[in-house]
């Protein structure tokens, strides 16, 4: 087991960030996972202990509590393509005026304290954040995070941009919202962003974070502004980089493409220890935030 010299702790490898990039994203269960992570640790014991590691951790602090005084927020339920969708909506506490209106959409372990936690940091640079539970159709979030996971292969992926086109007609009619609807997306999200633009064509602006890209084909029916995150040791997603960008300059479509040296998928989830990359995280936060006031002004 290869350890570092401060503090003993074990370190972490680029391959054992990309077999749990592997796991994450169904492409291995948890007993391969495992496997392999005992391979790259030297031990059972020091795979264990870097496992969590790599996990997200969902004590870790909220950057903006859930109890900030600057914000409100609230669990709802509103209509989605086919039955009833929750969410959970945040304003900030002293508006004035009518605000753009923002989907923050969750990676594939659902509606979590992380990006309960994001919806709230949006809210606080003046907007109005809606975060959807996209497992609603399935009953909602679990607990377990693990079992979140399982959960996205029973999802329909038609139904999923249905109910993400039902929000965007949902924010349109916000009361405290101006009518324009922006999307921010991670992971899982980062890709049901760019599928959103494709069928949403009053979607304003876009923002996926190392997101898969749609059809090349379906680019000429995005109408919304987009700025894409990619990380740039995230050669999984990235493939699809350069076939998007030419469908995207094909059909017109306004878009900015930004990609991180040496961060790995998901460098925003700052519960991720091994993972989180604040340097990469806060340059693209603030390009996401002023191409959002741009947009929905």
């Amino acid at each position: 087991m290869t350890r570092s010299p401060i503090a003993d702790k074990p370190v972490i490898t680029q391959a054992m960030i990309d077999a749990y990039d592997e796991y994450t994203h169904l492409t291995l269960d948890r007993r391969r996972f495992m496997e392999q992570l005992t391979r790259l640790a030297g031990s059972g014991a020091a795979a264990a202990a870097i496992a969590p590691m790599l996990a997200a951790n969902s004590a870790q602090a909220a950057i903006v509590a859930e109890n900030d005084a600057r914000v409100k927020g609230e669990d709802i339920s509103y209509p989605g393509s086919g039955g009833e969708m929750k969410g959970y909506l945040v304003r900030p506490a002293n508006q004035a005026g009518k605000l753009g209106t923002v989907i923050v959409i969750h990676e594939n372990r659902g509606l979590n304290p992380h990006i309960r936690d994001v919806a709230r940091r949006v809210a606080l640079e003046g907007f109005v954040a809606l975060a959807p539970d996209f497992l609603s159709p399935l009953g909602g979030t679990p607990d377990d995070e693990d079992k979140a996971r399982d959960m996205f292969t029973k999802l329909d992926p038609a139904q999923t941009v249905a109910n993400a086109v039902a929000t965007v007609a949902f924010l349109k009619g916000d009361k405290d919202g101006n009518g324009k609807v922006g999307a921010i997306g991670f992971c899982w999200g980062g890709g049901t962003a760019n599928m959103l633009a494709v069928n949403a064509p009053d979607l304003a602006a876009s923002v996926a974070y190392y997101g898969m890209q749609p059809n090349a084909a379906d680019a000429a029916k995005i109408k919304a502004a987009l700025l894409l995150h990619y990380a740039g040791l995230d050669d999984r997603t990235n493939a699809g980089i350069d076939a998007f960008k030419k469908a995207l300059d094909a059909a017109h479509v306004e878009y900015t493409v930004y990609v991180y040296e040496g961060a790995n998928h998901a460098f925003n989830n700052d519960t991720s220890a091994a993972r989180y990359d604040k340097k990469a995280a806060d340059l693209a936060w603030g390009r996401t935030i002023a191409f959002l006031k741009q947009k929905l002004a």
